[in-house]
């Protein structure tokens, strides 16, 4: 008798992911165990960082893109005289170029020569923004006591690739509505608890106070001049690989001045299909490029933004009280924690602050911006979102590094305890 067995397709993804994720850790078992061999007949050991010491604080970048959350951070441990390391991927990080007396900062190089760097990791603390910790290359040193995931964005984390926040052990929250979704994942999957901690958005604290002390300082405009920023995310399912020519071609029929900003990884995992675009449409009066690392000013210029799912829509309309439009209509969830939920979990907050557009409306495409502009609903909403996703504004540096040196001491006490509880068993 023949049987037929059928696995639907977020099944089918989910247990792709997970074939991957085992095959990525046996690949990279194996080259641990050449490393530890390396030493073992050479006669030396695996070096221990800070000097033989456990490092109390390390933070781990793996782009310069991620100074605007980590600048404030260190900047707040440089202010209070605590020590704290910081292993960047990036050797032109801008964190080389300030005069910092208690931030030791260390270029640990790229790929697999960096993730073993963090394999062997010695530290008591370590907070990082990236996310699947022990699902791929990134494993959990058996020598960090505690791994801390701190947001770079203020949205959901189900839009992160699967099982991306599974293995941490606490996540800093930007603000309550990243919660629920945490813990539903947590007892879906059988996972212990996480520690939550509300602390909010360094990057959205830094660009709020850039806008204030900027305010008033705006360039003169022309009367119906309309700035569009077009900012997806990156992948097959992103705006822009999915609409490609035909998405531009739209913009450009609108007469606005257009801006296209696509997401960094793009350059990476889309590289073939965005030097393609950017050679047909090269940059002119009404359309250019924006590659640039800090994104405030092309934000702060553009008076609306068309996107997808990308987390820069909350920037973008949390800080600058701006409109958007987006499209997540065809969004493949599959490769997403949202593949666990309903997908209108993942694009509802993009349904609150802005107008969804779809191929359909290319042709009108200038009219739907207009009615965006115009529309005082999304104005409401964008109060309502601001007050979910982003709390405790303007002291998040410092309530982070709270959390951490708090931490840092329940740790160290919990540590002297085992010791002396020990050392107790032994002379009994």
């Amino acid at each position: 008798m023949r049987i037929l067995s059928y696995i639907d397709p977020g099944t089918g993804a989910m247990l792709f992911s997970i074939i991957i994720g085992v095959a990525s850790a046996l690949l990279f078992l194996i080259q641990k165990l050449k490393l530890k061999l390396k030493f073992l007949f050479s006669g030396g050991k695996i070096h221990s960082e800070n000097g033989g010491k456990k490092i109390p604080y390390l933070i781990y970048a793996e782009t310069k893109r991620y100074w605007n959350l980590f600048g404030p951070i260190l900047d707040e441990f440089e202010r209070r005289g605590v020590d704290v390391v910081y292993w960047t991927q990036s050797e032109d990080d801008p964190v080389f170029a300030k005069k910092y007396e208690h931030v030791k900062a260390e270029f640990i190089g790229e790929g697999n020569k960096a993730f073993t760097r963090l394999n062997f990791a010695d530290a008591t603390v370590l907070l990082a923004t990236t996310p699947n910790l022990d699902v791929y290359q990134w494993k959990r040193s058996k020598n960090v006591d505690y791994y801390v995931h701190i947001y770079h964005a203020c949205g959901k984390h189900i839009l992160y690739r699967m099982f991306a926040l599974d293995f941490y052990d606490a996540v800093l929250l930007t603000g309550e509505l990243q919660r629920p979704y945490i813990r539903q994942l947590e007892e879906m999957r059988n996972l212990p608890e996480k520690e939550l901690v509300k602390v909010g958005s360094p990057i959205l604290d830094g660009m709020a106070a850039r806008f204030e002390a900027e305010r008033g300082a705006e360039e003169t405009r022309n009367d119906g001049d309309v700035r569009v920023l077009l900012a997806p995310s990156w992948g097959a399912s992103s705006l822009l690989m999915k609409y490609k020519d035909a998405l531009i071609d739209a913009l450009i029929a609108t007469g606005f001045t257009v801006t296209i900003r696509p997401h960094p990884q793009s350059f990476t995992s889309d590289k073939e299909e965005i030097d393609r675009l950017m050679a047909k449409y090269p940059d002119g009066e009404k359309l250019t490029w924006n590659r640039d690392n800090d994104n405030f000013d092309v934000l702060k210029r553009s008076d609306v933004m068309i996107s997808d799912f990308s987390g820069v829509i909350l920037d973008f309309s949390l800080i600058f009280d701006k409109p958007v439009l987006y499209s997540a209509g065809e969004l493949d969830t599959s490769v997403y924690d949202a593949a666990w939920f309903d997908k209108e979990e993942a694009v509802d907050l993009y349904k609150k602050l802005g107008l969804e557009i779809t191929e359909a409306d290319f042709p009108s495409l200038g009219d739907k911006i207009r009615g965006a502009l115009t529309d005082e609903s999304l104005s409401d909403a964008r109060r309502e979102v601001r007050d979910l996703a982003w709390t405790n504004r303007g002291c998040a540096a410092s309530s982070v590094v709270d959390y951490l040196t708090e931490k840092n001491k329940e740790l160290a006490d919990e540590a002297s305890a085992k010791k002396t509880g020990g050392a107790k068993s032994a002379k009994k």
